[in-house]
């Protein structure tokens, strides 16, 4: 009897003897590294600005399978010795991203993206602004009459208006007609260059206004925009590299995502794992 006992026992451990749960707090396991929760929250607040309780289960399974895919690059770039062991997901990012030493754009791919995305550039028609705003009508009829008698504008500003321009005479700088209050937009836009409007009354008070310069809309330059170009070609590179990365870390490491433990539905494109189907 005594010699049957170890047989019999690891005929028990052979015939499947069920893994242990995971705990409430685990929501995944990288290459059997268990993830918990809350390092998915920090996770969110890091790249939100807040925890992201109230976002829908597409956004938040989206975000999930972005968590991960940081988790398997850190994985990877301490695999390749890159990184050490207590390096943050951008140190291991960064490194990765080193370790391809991808050449600059080409001049022709600049060229390239400029010309197919010329709408892009496009500069709207703006105006060189002052402006007298005042808390009532009465006020603003006040200063509207006194400019028309051909007062100086930046003294009626600084006598009368209460935005926090009339130090400066009432200058706006130059403004593009969706910078502009609604309620003001159309009304200053039919002004001639140093015409004086009517009252006009907006939200946040009464305005008088006068358009000092009008700038043509434009389409800015590839000489003014090839470092914006060169960022925009140098930041599709590098998501189609991590994107690679994380497929070659997803084919190394095993993944499983325990979809009970998160608070939301996970609709995500991460294998799902349920043990606890299977006690």
């Amino acid at each position: 009897m005594r010699r049957l006992a170890p047989a019999l026992a690891a005929l028990a451990l052979g015939c499947g003897a069920p893994a242990p749960l995971p705990g409430p707090d685990v929501v995944a396991e990288i290459d059997g590294v268990e993830v918990r929760h809350a390092e998915f929250v920090a996770f969110v607040q890091r790249n939100l600005g807040e925890p992201g309780g109230g976002l829908e289960s597409e956004v938040l399974s989206a975000l999930f399978d972005d968590f991960v895919g940081e988790r398997l690059l850190v994985r990877l770039a301490r695999s390749r010795q890159l990184v050490g062991v207590h390096a943050h997901a951008a140190e291991a990012v960064e490194a990765l991203l080193a370790a391809e030493d991808a050449p600059p754009p080409a001049p022709s791919a600049v060229a390239g993206y400029y010309a197919e995305h010329a709408d892009d550039f496009r500069v709207p028609e703006k105006v060189e602004l002052r402006v007298v705003r005042t808390d009532d009508r009465a006020a603003a009829e006040r200063a509207r009459r006194e400019l028309a008698a051909g007062a100086d504008f930046a003294d009626v500003a600084r006598r009368l208006s209460v935005d926090p321009t009339a130090e400066l005479g009432g200058v706006q700088g130059e403004l593009a007609r969706d910078e502009l209050p609604v309620e003001l937009g159309d009304a200053v836009f039919r002004l001639r260059v140093g015409e004086v409007s009517q009252v006009l009354a907006g939200d946040a008070g009464f305005y008088v206004c006068r358009v000092e310069r009008r700038i043509p809309a434009r389409v800015r330059t590839l000489d003014e925009t090839r470092d914006e170009v060169v960022r925009k070609l140098a930041g599709a590179r590098a998501d189609r590299a991590l994107a690679r990365l994380v497929a070659e870390a997803r084919s190394r490491y095993a993944v499983r995502v325990y979809d009970r433990n998160l608070p939301f539905v996970y609709r995500g494109r991460l294998p799902v794992e349920r043990p606890y189907e299977k006690h």
